[in-house]
């Protein structure tokens, strides 16, 4: 089987369910996709609901097909825009599915029915049957097109619907379109925080959607409608509420190809480019060489063919984002509303900060430092616009304010330690300390924050009332005083690291763990340890007080080193890694990821190597329900992929790797000799003398013949390529 073959896009499918069954929540979607495309084309079985790919495998009908959409994320989601739907004959004018436009005279919408059995997903590829209209709809793309195939069975009336306000989360704010000609269409679609989207309206998400559509077959019949009546016969129409019905009566094939930009028609039109004159199975061909190009960067052996599946699928979901958001010469929307243009990278959205930081940053340092560097302009490039902090969790250019911290400093910081530097670095470092420090001005402009009470945390260690916020917030600071280091700026670097070297103020001896503060300082009570409670996010006090990843020795004498054991121990005992959600280790959310790497910093590797294989074994499935939690824009995935290889980063901005038993019996990967030194070789080869399967424990290592001491393994040291060879053992003694 070739590489792609073993992607697997219906793994994590499943949404907002109302059952007892823990569910794996993934919330991907099988669409077809590019690495880093700006086009992920899928169907769409619902418009509401903590749904935020558009797609729940727990639904039997479609409501039709879109071009965007973000890939694992909950708060309700976003994009899911120019929704197009093949029907026959006479439908009612809503989708029937869509809690934003819900029915008002019919009764049952057009949605049709559909069965999972007559689906299918691949690499690049999705297709199904809608069973309502004995449609087989079959859909691929280019990196800004995508291309739909509808063919019917019926001999009469077949149509296709445009629903142009359709938007997961939300809806659109105007719709302007114009028909050209018999088989060409184009239109904007403009969408903001008062139509709803990401967070309802609350992430601020605000863009503008420019398309143009080319038809295979002439239409017959064109109609506009809103409000669920017809309007007209015009040849443009704009609304908050506009929709077409064009039919092609007994046509039996029609195929849409479409281009999107988020800048303008012009974009959007030399987007076009890349499907004119091409037919499907081309596009399609093509989307498979893009695929097995991107996953080639990893090459591993094993005869599980389970596990394999569960690698590429994760490696494919690692590599959706973050996405590109320029067109194909390089111009972009930039955050201040002017068009930008930029040929020496691509501008990049879709960066899920506060998780990605973990495991899918340090990963593609390794297989892909080039979309580290283009995200790390993308974000120098965002600050600059706003003069502003970099954005925690970015859509479009927007600071959606999601989650907690400040994550950008510690991915730039970690990039320029690992030399990955093809970027403006003193712009860069200027605009991560003035959001340490938060400044009133900054290159002689008003500068936003995106921090609160910068100076309280540096003097005191903590923020009133934020646990979470205040540990993430140190982290950032201690990753910005390896990045000063760097720089040589060492009195700066002392300044941020004292910050970081505060965190023991955090620790309550009363109850043994790191707990809230009142703004004097004494311990607020804690609410028996409830979820989202206690001045954490998306964590309890048991999960959050571990996390202080740059000084885990230090942590460890906090708490006493024989109790801190105890408790790591008993927090992984009495958790189900397959389970949507747990009190203890929770696999499912980010802030336990990388906690089993602990034992190792802690002299019992053992431990780290039997955790981590129960939780690549017991949290990660196949099929839908095969994630146990949100994919999280390829932090789930990444975390597995990386641990697969034998590895995780524990602390960002130091860049070591702490090793575990390796997944496969070998794995070689491919070095970036633009970033990387290869002194050595151009690939890494990662090599068991046993299947690991069957022996799980690591007895010696050795790094190109020289036996290796201790349990990590530096980034220099992987990336001057070469062989790590691993001697397993059955059991450790």
């Amino acid at each position: 089987m070739s590489l792609s073959e073993y992607i697997d896009p219906t793994i994590g499918n499943v949404g907002d369910e109302d059952s007892d069954y823990s569910h794996g929540g993934g919330k991907t979607h099988p669409g077809a996709c590019l690495p880093g495309g700006l086009v992920q084309l899928c169907a769409d079985t619902v418009t509401g609901g903590d749904n935020g790919t558009g797609y729940n495998y727990c639904q039997n009908t479609i409501e039709g097909f879109s071009f965007n959409r973000m890939s694992g994320i909950g708060w309700y989601g976003d994009l899911g825009n120019l929704q197009i739907m093949p029907v026959t004959g006479d439908t009612d004018l809503r989708s029937g599915t869509n809690e934003f436009w819900p029915l008002i005279k019919g009764k049952e919408g057009w949605k049709s029915s559909f069965t999972h059995e007559k689906e299918k997903a691949s690499a690049g590829f999705y297709s199904v049957e809608l069973d309502r209209y004995d449609i087989f709809a079959r859909a691929t793309v280019t990196p800004h097109c995508g291309v739909l195939e509808f063919n019917y069975k019926s001999t009469h009336d077949n149509r296709i619907i445009f629903n142009f306000p359709r938007r997961i989360g939300g809806k659109a704010d105007n719709v302007r379109v114009s028909i050209l000609d018999s088989t060409h269409l184009e239109g904007t679609l403009e969408f903001s925080p008062k139509g709803g989207g990401f967070g309802h309206g609350h992430g601020k998400v605000e863009y503008k959607l420019h398309f143009v559509c080319e038809l295979s077959a002439p239409y017959k019949t064109a109609r506009f409608f809103s409000q669920e009546e017809y309007i007209g016969f015009e040849p443009c129409a704009e609304g908050d509420d506009i929709g077409l019905v064009l039919g092609f009566g007994d046509e039996k094939s029609v195929t849409v190809k479409t281009a999107i930009s988020y800048v303008d028609l012009d974009g959007a039109r030399k987007n076009f480019a890349e499907v004119h004159g091409r037919a499907f199975d081309e596009i399609y061909a093509q989307a498979v060489c893009a695929w097995e190009d991107a996953l080639s960067c990893a090459i591993i052996e094993t005869e599980n063919e389970t596990d394999k599946t569960l690698f590429y699928t994760c490696l494919y979901h690692t590599l959706l984002d973050p996405r590109s958001c320029a067109d194909a010469d390089g111009r972009y929307m930039a955050a201040d509303g002017n068009i930008r243009t930029d040929t020496d990278y691509i501008q990049r959205t879709v960066f899920s900060g506060w998780d990605v930081y973990r495991s899918e940053f340090p990963l593609l340092t390794l297989i892909a430092p080039e979309t580290v560097n283009d995200e790390v302009n993308s974000l120098i490039s965002l600050a600059e616009a706003r003069n502003s902090s970099y954005p925690r969790w970015e859509v479009l250019g927007i600071n959606s304010d999601c989650m907690v911290g400040d994550p950008a400093i510690i991915v730039i910081a970690d990039a320029y330690i690992k030399g990955i530097r093809n970027y403006d670095v003193g712009k860069a470092y200027e605009y991560a300390k003035a959001s340490a420090l938060g400044p009133e001005t900054l290159y002689g402009k008003p500068f936003t924050c995106l921090r609160q009470k910068c100076d309280f945390l540096n003097k005191t260690g903590f923020k009133p009332g934020l646990l979470s916020v205040t540990l993430e917030e140190l982290l950032a600071n201690f990753t910005l005083s390896e990045l000063a280091a760097a720089l040589g700026k060492s009195e700066d670097a002392e300044f941020f690291a004292d910050t970081a070297r505060k965190y023991p103020v955090n620790y309550n001896p009363d109850t043994g763990f790191m707990g809230p503060k009142h703004e004097d300082g004494s311990f607020m009570p804690l609410d028996e340890f409830e979820y989202d409670t206690d001045g954490c996010v998306e964590s309890n006090i048991y999960q959050q007080s571990w996390f202080v990843p740059y000084d885990v020795e230090g942590l460890s004498e906090l708490f006493g080193r024989e109790r801190f054991v105890e408790l790591l121990e008993k927090f992984f005992e009495k958790a189900d890694f397959s389970r949507l959600w747990n009190d203890d280790y929770n696999h499912s959310n980010e802030p336990c990821h990388n906690l089993t790497h602990y034992f190792n910093i802690l002299g019992m590797p053992e431990k780290t190597q039997y955790w981590t294989r129960r939780v690549q074994k017991e949290a990660y499935r196949l099929g839908a329900f095969g994630f146990c939690g949100n994919e999280d824009v390829g932090q789930l995935s990444a975390w597995y992929v990386l641990s697969a290889l034998g590895f995780a980063q524990v602390c960002p901005g130091v860049p070591v790797y702490e090793i575990n038993s390796p997944l496969f019996k070998a794995c070689k990967f491919r070095l970036d000799k633009k970033y990387h030194s290869c002194k050595v070789s151009d690939t890494f080869t990662v090599e068991c003398d046993k299947d690991p399967l069957d022996y799980p424990y690591i007895e010696e290592i050795y790094l190109n013949g020289e036996r290796l001491e201790g349990t990590g393994i530096t980034y220099d040291e992987i990336t001057a390529g070469g062989r790590l060879e691993f001697v397993m053992k059955k059991q450790c003694l």
